[in-house]
C-alpha cells in the first residue's frame, strides 16, 4: 500500500495538471470562438466568387479553362491540413488515418501521388513514412491570414497548371459543432463540381469569358484552399476544447480517488497508532 507522503504527492501533481488543462481549456474556448467566426464570415464570399465563377463558366458558351476539365489521371496530388501540435484528442490521427487509408487503396508506389502538407504534424507523419512531401508549410497562425498561405495555394494550383499532378483533393476536419468534427474530402482540382446556380446571372464580359476566368479560378482554387484551413482551424480548437476538458474531468477524478486513498491510508495510521498505545499501557499494567 502506498504511503501517505506517496499519494499526497500523487495528489498535489494531478491538482496542478488540472490547473493547466484547465487553463489550456479556456484559450482554446477564446481561439474556438474567433475561429467559428472567421469560418462563418468566409461563407458569403465563397458564395458569391462560386455564383461568379459558376454563372461565367455555364452562362457563358465560348468560355473554357484547362482548370474546368478533366484529364487522364497520371499522379494525383493530396493537400492534407492537419496542426502543428497536439493536445487535440483524434483531430490529427482521424485526418492522417483517412488519408493513409485512401492513398493506400488508390495507389500502388510512391511515384503515383504527391502530398502537400499544412501542419506539422501532417508533414512528420507522411515525412517518417517516406511518402512525397512536395510542399510544406508549419508555423500558421491560430487565425490565419489569407497571405500566410497564399504562396501555398497558389504553387498548388501552379503544379496543376503545369502537370506535375492531374487532380487534387484536400483533405481536412469540417466542423459541425464545438463536439462534433468530421474529416471531408473534396475534390479541389479540376473544378467539375462547381455548384451552378439555379437562376444564372447576366454578366458582360470584357474583354472575354476566357481572359476573366484565367485571373478568376485561380483565385476561386486559393480561395477553396484558405475556406478549408479556417474550418480546420475552428474544427481543431473546437477538439482541444475538449479534449482538456475531458483531461480536467479525469483529473478531478483521480484527486477524489487519491484522496479517498489518502483518507483510508491516514485513517488506517491513527488505527495503527492508537493499537500500539493501548497495547503498551497494557503491557505496563
Amino acid at each position: 500500500m502506498a504511503s501517505l507522503r506517496d499519494i499526497k504527492s500523487k495528489i498535489t501533481s494531478t491538482k496542478k495538471t488540472s490547473q493547466i488543462t484547465k487553463a489550456m481549456e479556456m484559450v482554446s474556448a477564446a481561439k474556438w470562438n474567433r475561429g467559428v467566426m472567421n469560418a462563418k464570415a468566409f461563407v458569403p464570399y465563397m458564395e458569391k466568387i462560386q455564383e461568379v465563377v459558376g454563372s461565367i463558366a455555364m452562362g457563358s458558351s465560348d468560355a473554357s479553362h484547362p482548370m474546368l476539365v478533366s484529364r487522364p489521371v497520371k499522379k494525383t496530388g493530396y493537400l492534407v491540413i492537419t496542426s502543428d501540435r497536439g493536445l487535440a484528442g483524434a483531430y490529427n490521427s482521424n485526418v492522417l488515418r483517412q488519408v493513409y487509408q485512401t492513398i493506400q487503396s488508390r495507389h500502388k508506389s510512391n511515384d503515383e501521388f504527391s502530398i502537400i502538407a499544412i501542419g506539422r504534424v501532417g508533414r512528420d507523419f507522411f515525412a517518417n513514412r517516406g511518402m512525397n512531401v512536395v510542399l510544406e508549410i508549419a508555423g500558421i497562425a491560430d487565425q490565419p491570414a489569407f497571405a500566410e498561405i497564399q504562396d501555398i495555394a497558389s504553387s498548388a494550383v501552379g503544379m496543376y497548371s503545369d502537370g506535375t499532378f492531374d487532380e487534387l483533393y484536400v483533405y481536412y476536419s469540417h466542423y459541425i459543432s464545438a463536439i462534433s468534427q468530421e474529416v471531408t474530402e473534396k475534390k479541389l482540382l479540376p473544378l467539375t463540381d462547381i455548384d451552378v446556380p439555379t437562376k444564372l446571372t447576366s454578366y458582360e464580359f470584357e474583354p472575354n469569358a476566357e481572359e476573366i476566368l484565367d485571373v478568376l479560378l485561380p483565385q476561386y482554387a486559393e480561395s477553396l484552399v484558405y475556406g478549408a484551413l479556417l474550418d480546420s482551424k475552428a474544427s481543431e480548437h473546437a477538439a482541444r476544447m475538449t479534449a482538456m476538458r475531458n483531461a480536467t474531468d479525469n483529473a478531478k477524478e483521480l484527486i477524489n480517488s487519491y484522496s479517498l486513498k489518502y483518507n483510508r491510508a491516514r485513517q488506517a495510521a491513527i488505527t495503527q497508532e492508537i493499537t500500539e498505545i493501548v497495547g503498551g499501557a497494557a503491557a505496563l499494567e
